[in-house]
């Protein structure tokens, strides 16, 4: 059972409402196909529970949506509030708009808000250092301008520099991509028989080095299909971080409803980013930063449902193997109490015997 959310690192926070699932402040299930997740209060992402740890808490959390009076719902989808503070939103059988308007418009919502506040706190604080600080003796000068140029320079490169992702390349290799990196992503188009791709900056991890230490041997790898999707779920955040505003999340809900599949969208999208030329950067290539925020709000909702997709064909993979494992395990259970005439005879009449 994990504890802290797989995108942000935060904790998920703790309920004792659900026995046999404390963890979280706010769960999602949806009974007829037996899925539970933990959305994560700080980044507002839905963190898929292991298989093993999820029915009998999925049919705790039913009963509790019941027995509560606090809820509010639509055909498809309930929300309810426990004495405890525990939120459930309970998922019934809902068209993909509703349910990507709910999993995603408070993720990207609250993206904008923090956006918004950390821009104003900026802003608030460049325009009271000139009229406050004659006030309380202090003036620009005094403050100096070039030692606040050199802070704020340090900051950006910091914010830069950090390590965003580590991609594993189809040859095998990790590539370590920083923030900056993410802005110099270009999307390729399908190219005869291969798919859309993108063209990510990176160095290579056996030759990584610290932030503050400048090195312009950036390398570039093409990668393409699924694997340029799953990097993409990796490197959209970043260029999503600021949010958005209602409107443009539901705009992105109708191109992820509107899509086939993953390498479909992006295939849609990166066909339109190099017939854009506005999209381009002086014949670099489709900068994928460049491209319209409902696009790649929509992407990034898409890549992360396919990475759910695989997760959950990963289970049935294993649920296949266990059924397997106990069918035959029945099948020796009955025929211990089978005499073995009738044994024969019903191998016979199966074919079985040469």
């Amino acid at each position: 059972m994990y504890s802290t959310c797989i995108f942000c690192k935060n904790s998920l926070g703790a309920n004792e409402a659900i026995e046999r699932f404390p963890v979280g402040r706010r769960l999602a299930f949806d009974a007829a196909k037996g899925r539970l997740w933990v959305v994560c209060r700080k980044c507002e992402r839905w963190n898929l529970t292991p298989l093993e740890e999820r029915w009998e808490a999925i049919e705790e959390c039913e009963r509790a949506y019941r027995g509560t009076k606090l809820r509010t719902s639509t055909d498809q989808i309930g929300l309810a509030r426990l004495n405890e503070g525990l939120e459930l939103v309970r998922v019934g059988k809902p068209l993909r708009p509703e349910f990507a308007a709910w999993r995603y418009g408070d993720q990207f919502g609250s993206r904008r808000r923090r956006h918004l506040i950390q821009t104003g706190a900026i802003v608030v604080a460049a325009a009271t250092i000139p009229i406050a600080g004659p006030a309380l003796g202090l003036s620009l000068g005094a403050l100096g301008v070039g030692h606040v140029n050199i802070v704020n320079f340090a900051v950006m490169m910091y914010d830069k520099m950090q390590v965003l992702a580590r991609i594993e390349a189809p040859d095998g290799k990790t590539l370590v991509v920083r923030r900056w990196h993410a802005l110099d992503t270009v999307m390729l188009p399908p190219k005869g028989d291969q798919p859309w791709g993108l063209r990510i900056p990176h160095r290579e991890a056996d030759r990584d080095i610290s932030w503050w230490r400048y090195t312009s041997d950036t390398e570039h790898t093409d990668i393409r299909g699924d694997h340029a999707v799953r990097a993409a779920a990796q490197i959209l955040p970043r260029l999503n971080r600021n949010g958005a505003s209602t409107r443009v999340i539901q705009e992105a809900v109708g191109i992820a409803a509107r899509s086939d599949g993953p390498v479909g969208a992006f295939s849609d999208a990166a066909y339109l980013a190099a017939r854009k030329r506005s999209w381009n950067d002086f014949g670099k290539g489709a900068l994928l930063a460049k491209v319209d925020p409902e696009i790649r709000l929509a992407l990034e909702m898409i890549s992360h449902e396919d990475s759910e997709r695989r997760a959950l064909e990963g289970e049935l993979h294993l649920l296949e193997e266990a059924w397997r494992d106990a069918e035959e395990i029945a099948g020796i259970s009955d025929n211990l109490f089978l005499p073995s005439e009738i044994s024969t005879r019903l191998s016979e009449l199966k074919g079985d015997t040469k």
